[in-house]
């Protein structure tokens, strides 16, 4: 090696350190503003997760055969790998399940993961926006309810003198991509609540508050999403000389982890099917007259739905031809059948739903001139029916002591 190279080298060696050391001294730089800005606290109220894991997507259909192929759960693999959950085998939760599959499509538009019925089509996720800043949490006496979820939310704390909103304008705006919704809040100079972070207003911020939800049904967050996301609101801060503190990645991603395992067991859907008797098709007219005189409202999907206080569905009525429901069935026109659906974890009150979705489903099929039947086109018995309302009281009930229950704000987000 010459002379030549072993300065090189030398000179490597003394750049390499000094970056270290520059690094070093930035990032504790930095932790110094960060505890200097988060000394008063706004009354940080978090959530405390309960002690019990949650449910998967699929459809609780009723299904009155032995499995052919389980998993470890006992749950029906059908089409496309998706889980059913069968009405003749006990759900036990495997906390090492991998995260959910993507649904397949199936034979209505955009199907779901089904239990015993025709699949049939779900509403397309939700894309990630900067939502609004309600939280399910309390806040302590005369402090501001701070917009973070502690079971479903990973956060990141900003902090300065008079922050101004349009410093996050990029930011926020390259977050928009990214695979899980983020939220960006902020507490005014002066300010009693906190509220999204709009840029484009004149506006000072005290406090802002960055979260990414760690679960959907697309899976849980993964670590390069939350790492991305502290860098990207780090070089904000930094290029600004505002504090920041990260929550842990590796504790976020645990978090994430737990949870979509969680909601894995308990996301299903439950559906009946209404048929004709033998070779015959069900008269559609009768059927729409039905739906519509039950308080069912006409999407522009073609999709009749039952709509709550908050205009969330409780069940839907579904075409089984490719043809989606129409404002006027014509006289005479037939189908194969229909499917009544209703999402589980969505659904407050759902063992109420589901009764009343059954009892919907037995008037259908008699003023059609049908069948009420599982997949395998064999008539729903009462101990049938019976035996699927058990399994989903044991499911709210694991909705509960998880802290989410069915049809709330926090299951409406984490099933979305």
């Amino acid at each position: 090696m010459s002379d030549l190279q072993i300065a090189l080298l030398v000179i490597g060696i003394v750049i390499v350190a000094a970056v270290l050391v520059f690094n070093w001294l930035q990032e504790r730089r930095f932790r110094k503003q960060a505890a200097a800005a988060f000394d008063e606290s706004v009354g940080d109220a978090l959530m405390k997760p309960a002690a019990t894991p949650r449910e998967s997507p699929g459809r609780i259909e009723p299904e009155l055969r032995e499995p052919t192929l389980a998993d470890e759960r006992g749950l029906d693999i059908g089409e496309g790998g998706e889980p059913r959950l069968n009405i003749d085998h006990d759900i036990t939760p495997n906390p090492f399940e991998t995260p959910r599959p993507t649904p397949a499509p199936v034979a209505a538009p955009a199907a779901r993961e089904a239990v015993g019925a025709n699949a049939v089509s779900a509403p397309p996720p939700r894309q990630p926006v900067v939502t609004a800043v309600p939280a399910e949490t309390n806040a302590a006496a005369g402090q501001p309810v701070v917009p973070y979820d502690e079971l479903i939310e990973y956060r990141i704390r900003i902090g300065g003198s008079g922050i101004l909103a349009s410093v996050f304008a990029d930011a926020i705006n390259q977050t928009r991509s990214y695979g899980k919704p983020v939220r960006w809040s902020g507490l005014s100079q002066g300010g009693s609540a906190w509220e999204e972070v709009q840029p484009w207003r004149d506006v000072h911020y005290q406090q802002v508050l960055v979260t990414m939800q760690l679960a959907d049904r697309n899976g849980a967050a993964q670590e390069e999403e939350l790492s991305a996301l502290c860098s990207l609101v780090q070089a904000t801060a930094q290029a600004h000389g505002l504090g920041i503190a990260c929550d842990d990645v590796v504790d976020a991603v645990e978090r994430a982890q737990s949870i979509d395992r969680f909601c894995v067991d308990v996301d299903v859907l439950i559906g009946l099917n209404i048929v004709g008797r033998g070779d015959a098709h069900i008269d559609l007219s009768r059927i729409v007259s039905e739906a519509e005189h039950s308080g069912m409202v006409l999407g522009r999907d073609g999709v009749y739905q039952l709509l709550d206080s908050r205009g969330e569905p409780l069940y839907a009525l579904y075409n089984h031809d490719a043809e989606p429901f129409t404002a006027q069935a014509a006289a005479g026109q037939t189908s194969q059948g229909v499917t009544l659906q209703f999402d589980v974890p969505r659904v407050p009150d759902g063992t109420k739903v589901f009764d009343t979705m059954v009892a919907l489903g037995r008037k259908l099929a008699n003023e059609a001139g049908g069948l009420l039947v599982d997949d395998n086109l064999r008539p729903l018995t009462d101990a049938g029916i019976e035996k699927i309302r058990s399994q989903l009281a044991h499911i709210y009930e694991r909705m509960e002591a998880r802290g989410v229950p069915s049809g709330s704000r926090r299951a409406l987000r984490l099933f979305s």
